[in-house]
């Protein structure tokens, strides 16, 4: 058996190193930001304030980006997000596409799924591409920002809120110590900030007992580019091991060590080498190989109680960590920047109050837990930490095999964009029957113009606001301009632009800061459920702020000035919105699309077994399982117990 053979010209990429930067020229005046971390995130909030004019700093410890994949998988919103930050083309061409996956029990397949890609997308639901080539297309274009000073080799050492608008930054470097004073921190250096702990801030939530290896190898195979997990294959007995491709011939691996595996021993590169090999030739391909990076991971659901400190703002894994399962780590760290961006850079240019921040804070503390709700549960699939999660698992996995069913228990959960229904700053003025909600992110999508262009949702948008009206009549039309006007009046550094659906053209020609859709069919009236004089307020994250009858929204620039929107709760809606508004306080807090619910009482189901098995004496295990089946055979009746006892005899 081929156990390594080292192939020539690995494709393998090797991040660039960077001598240390010289610092004293920037400690003469106070900076407006300074954002701790080249990471993804840090470098996505400095691209994001640079483009509203605001000039940035930002320090690395590093002197070189990330080495090894790290993070691959990289969503539809996070493309999103590049696009409008000037990277995404670059990231498109050098990423693997990828839509879904395999999990297979030993050696039988258990559940397949695909995310969502209907015709109208504008990019597909997932790429995989390495963190640390995914970096160095950031760091290329944060070199060409002249708004961005990027210092290699500066750590944060110290940092001292001084009471006055002002921070403290010790910086220490090869080049010399120095402390900057800066308007404002964002601390965005990641799992083990320097910042947080120059705080004395701590993580709080929870670590679970798995951990893995995490690996990536040269190897040209012909196996599919998805995402591919093995339970307790034949070739690592009791462990899970999941595969995907990344460009360029390289695979990343990831296998999880038994509670008893010494991890020192483990992660010694000639054991590493013989786990992959034996996974490798029972998939009966035993071409040559060769291991470029390896890592270890432990899944961690934690996260700061507030992300505002005074002046110093957290993002990413500085202010929150989640579980790997369903790559939510970078894509959450993504959303971070961009709604942190467009909030911070309302309060430095003065149009919004500092509360503003607070909602941000309130807004992603949410989407944290709105990730590892689903993270949770698939961490609960991929590295069951109990007795009883163990035990349910191996279970739904067992009856799998035949029973297709219980499958949806399996799914990873990838990740989607979050949404922002709980936050201050969603202007409930209406609460639709159908559609979006006010505080759901908006799907860019394909559209063409009257003009017979081709273009899409985030195209006509840009990087501000988007006021999108459908079948606006004369009075509508004319408030919706006044709000446009109001709107770039008051935020005069960011694009607003109006677009209106098949516009009839008594209404006039469209002014420049219009955009008209050739949308004959309704296409995107029907997908957001618009009901005619509508308009749609979308923020420059994405998310929807408000929805409802032109002239009811002007009290959205009193929301966005002070950050709260609770006074508006008393706004008097229309009466076609009160006709078509179905209020159910319950529903606003669920994320869209909501789950089928034989699936749910399935999850319910699973997650009450676990917590069961997980709350009785082991030495009572036998009998609460056997008081339960008694039970629930009272319920079922004679012949549908008898059918249940058949098929738990039949898998294992």
């Amino acid at each position: 058996m081929t156990t390594y053979a080292p192939l020539p010209d690995s494709p393998y990429f090797q991040p660039t190193e960077h001598p240390a930067t010289p610092l004293e020229g920037l400690t003469s005046s106070t900076l407006p930001v300074v954002v701790a971390g080249a990471g993804p995130v840090g470098m996505a909030v400095a691209l994001g304030l640079a483009q509203r004019g605001i000039e940035v700093v930002v320090l690395e410890a590093a002197t070189k980006v990330s080495f090894g994949s790290r993070a691959i998988c990289i969503s539809r919103h996070s493309l999103e997000v590049a696009d409008r930050l000037g990277f995404g083309e670059a990231i498109t061409d050098l990423a693997l596409e990828w839509e879904g996956g395999r999990s297979f029990y030993r050696d039988r397949e258990v559940m397949r799924f695909a995310m969502p890609n209907e015709a109208h997308t504008v990019r597909g639901p997932m790429v995989n591409v390495s963190q640390s080539e995914f970096e160095q297309v950031m760091v290329e274009a944060i070199v060409a920002n002249p708004r961005i000073q990027l210092c290699w080799g500066a750590a944060v050492a110290g940092v001292t809120q001084l009471g006055d608008g002002t921070v403290e930054v010790q910086v220490t470097s090869s080049t010399g110590d120095t402390t900057l004073r800066t308007q404002w921190l964002v601390a965005a250096d990641g799992g083990r900030s320097a910042v947080r702990d120059a705080l004395g801030l701590r993580l709080q939530g929870q670590s679970y007992e798995g951990r893995y290896v995490i690996a990536d190898i040269h190897w040209q195979s012909d196996l599919p580019a998805e995402r591919m997990v093995w339970f307790d294959p034949p070739s690592n007995p009791g462990s899970t091991v999941i595969m995907h491709q990344q460009p360029h011939d390289i695979w990343r691996i990831d296998y999880q060590l038994a509670p008893d595996d010494d991890a020192e021993e483990e992660t010694r590169e000639e054991r590493i080498r013989e786990r992959i090999a034996a996974h490798l030739a029972w998939l009966g391909d035993e071409r040559p190989w060769r291991l470029e990076w390896h890592g270890f991971y432990k899944a961690r659901a934690l996260a700061l109680d507030s992300f505002l400190h005074d002046r110093v703002v957290f993002t990413g894994d500085a202010a929150h960590l989640v579980p790997i399962f369903g790559v939510r780590g970078l894509n959450s760290g993504m959303e971070d920047a961009e709604t942190l961006v467009w909030m911070l850079a309302s309060v430095i240019h003065g149009t919004a109050d500092a509360a503003l921040l607070a909602t941000y804070s309130h807004e992603r503390h949410d989407a944290w837990e709105q990730n590892i709700a689903n993270a949770g549960k698939s961490t609960l699939v991929m590295t069951p930490g109990s007795y009883g999660h163990r035990t349910t698992r191996d279970a739904v996995l067992a009856l799998a095999t035949e029973r297709g069913e219980f499958s949806h228990l399996i799914n990873p959960r990838q990740s989607s964009a979050t949404h922002a229904r709980t936050s201050p700053l969603t202007v409930p003025l209406v609460a639709p029957a159908s559609g979006l909600q006010p505080g759901d992110p908006v799907q860019d999508r394909r559209v063409r113009l009257r003009d017979g262009k081709q273009s899409s949702l985030n195209d006509v948008r840009s990087t501000g606001f988007g006021l999108y009206g459908f079948g606006l009549d004369a009075e509508s039309l004319a408030a919706a301009r006044e709000l446009r006007t109001a709107l770039s009046v008051q935020r005069e550094w960011e694009y607003v632009t109006l677009v209106l659906d098949s516009a009839p053209t008594t209404l006039g020609a469209a002014t420049t800061a219009e955009v008209v859709l050739d949308d004959a069919a309704a296409e995107v009236a029907h997908a957001w459920g618009a009901r005619p004089g509508e308009l749609f307020v979308v923020r420059p994250d994405g998310l929807l702020l408000a929805r409802g009858q032109a002239t009811d929204l002007h009290p959205v620039l009193d929301a966005l000035a002070t950050g709260q929107t609770a006074h508006l709760s008393t706004a008097e809606p229309s009466t076609a919105d009160r006709a078509g508004a179905t209020v159910v306080a319950e529903a606003a807090c669920e994320q869209a699309p909501e789950q089928d619910p034989a699936e749910a009482a399935r999850e319910a189901i699973w997650l009450a077994l676990s917590d069961g098995l997980n709350s009785v004496a082991a030495d009572d295990r036998d009998g609460f399982l056997t008081r339960l089946a008694l039970l629930l055979g009272n319920s079922v009746g004679e012949s549908g117990f008898a059918e249940a006892v058949a098929v738990a005899h039949s898998v294992r």
